[in-house]
């Protein structure tokens, strides 16, 4: 296989270094969209931007003679925290990493023109991977309905594996996210009677949910994660309370039975307090759908790349990804996401995340090899 090219390696480690400098939250990548947009159509790629929202889209290849379309995301979000006693934007999950990546597939593409006679592939830069919408803004755009095959890649903790290992398979789990409220009247601290008081019953939620107990086969998990009441006032029993849970599952099914039990357990404490519990948002991000033919793309490809030494089993993990809406959203879609090793410590959105940088290159060439195998080229 052809390795990429140091001027390649030089480009890439460049715009990672820019990325990773100037890095923009969720929904706000407005520069971020701007300077890929420019690397793309520098690129020879036609790209599509929107007018409500960050992201953008880039397209090479031949589109007009049926071949199958492939696309490679990338998403573009950094995440708000202190660094260094200062709240800023950080690039502590590696996004910076992925961007950069999927560029240098591209820039690999390009240094054989003949290829964009044989391939169709979609370079998808989606925004707010963080707040888990992002791939469902995409889907709402249109985005992958022309796409048959989808890869992604996300840089693993070293925990996970090690630098110049990779899985072909992400296996996430689903999470949920319940912001709600208590509704009740306060009452006088000397009089505790005369209503009741949401800190027990915030209490009471907590107690109730930790004796869920699900198939104890797959990992799940409910907590409470927020919880506010009362005021200035001391002598004040609280009535009203607002307060947020966070649920678990490895997969789709355990998600939908946690979630039946949450809600039993609101409505049967809402009768016994005769309080109003309101839950105001839901939002959250689906478990992995897995797919055989496109792990085993990524499977052959890494064992290309690596050697078969270095490929590591399926990786099932209890983090998300909103990458697995765009399959939930098209269940033809033949999609995987690469797990790539690169010593990465000390952990995911750790504000001082660091990790080898040669992965980059792994990942490149992975992704390219990818491509190749699914046009059999």
């Amino acid at each position: 296989m052809m390795k990429t090219t140091s001027t390649i390696e030089q480009k890439v480690i460049s715009t990672f270094d820019y990325l990773h400098e100037n890095a923009e939250i969720s929904w706000e990548e407005v520069e971020t969209t701007k300077y890929i947009k420019k690397m793309l159509e520098e690129s020879g790629c036609k790209v599509t931007t929107f007018d409500d929202c960050t992201g953008v889209i880039g397209e090479y290849g031949s589109f007009n003679k049926n071949l199958p379309v492939i696309g490679i995301r990338a998403d573009m979000d950094a995440l708000w925290q202190e660094v260094n006693n200062k709240f800023q934007a950080n690039h502590s999950c590696g996004h910076d990493a992925h961007m950069s990546i999927v560029l240098g597939v591209l820039w690999k593409l390009r240094e054989n023109p003949a290829l964009s006679e044989k391939v169709a592939i979609k370079f998808i830069f989606q925004p707010a991977e963080e707040k888990g919408n992002g791939a469902l803004k995409m889907v709402e755009k249109n985005v992958i309905d022309n796409v048959d095959y989808l890869f992604g890649v996300h840089l693993r903790p070293i925990e996970e594996t090690k630098m110049g290992h990779a899985t072909p398979i992400i296996v996430h789990g689903a999470a949920k996210m319940y912001e709600a409220v208590i509704k009740g009247d306060d009452a006088h601290g000397a009089r505790p009677h005369l209503n009741h008081n949401s800190i027990e019953i915030g209490a009471h939620i907590v107690n109730m949910i930790g004796q869920i107990h699900l198939d104890p086969r797959v990992p799940h998990s409910v907590k409470m994660t927020q919880f506010q009441a009362g005021g200035k006032n001391t002598n004040i029993i609280p009535g009203s309370a607002s307060f947020s849970l966070d649920l678990r599952a490895q997969n789709n099914e355990l998600m939908d039975q946690l979630e039946k039990k949450v809600i039993d357990i609101l409505d049967s404490i809402k009768n016994l307090y005769d309080v109003d519990i309101v839950i105001k948002k839901i939002h959250g991000i689906v478990a992995a759908e897995t797919n055989k033919e496109a792990i085993d793309i990524l499977t052959k490809s890494t064992v290309e790349t690596l050697g078969t030494e270095n490929l590591d089993e399926p990786l099932i993990t209890p983090g998300g990804d909103d990458f697995h809406f765009y399959t939930i959203k098209k269940p033809s879609l033949k999609a995987s996401m690469l797990g790539l090793g690169c010593d990465l410590k000390p952990g995911l959105h750790h504000p001082h995340m660091s990790f080898n940088e040669g992965a980059l290159i792994n990942g490149i060439d992975i992704l390219y090899r990818a491509i190749l195998n699914t046009y059999d080229i």
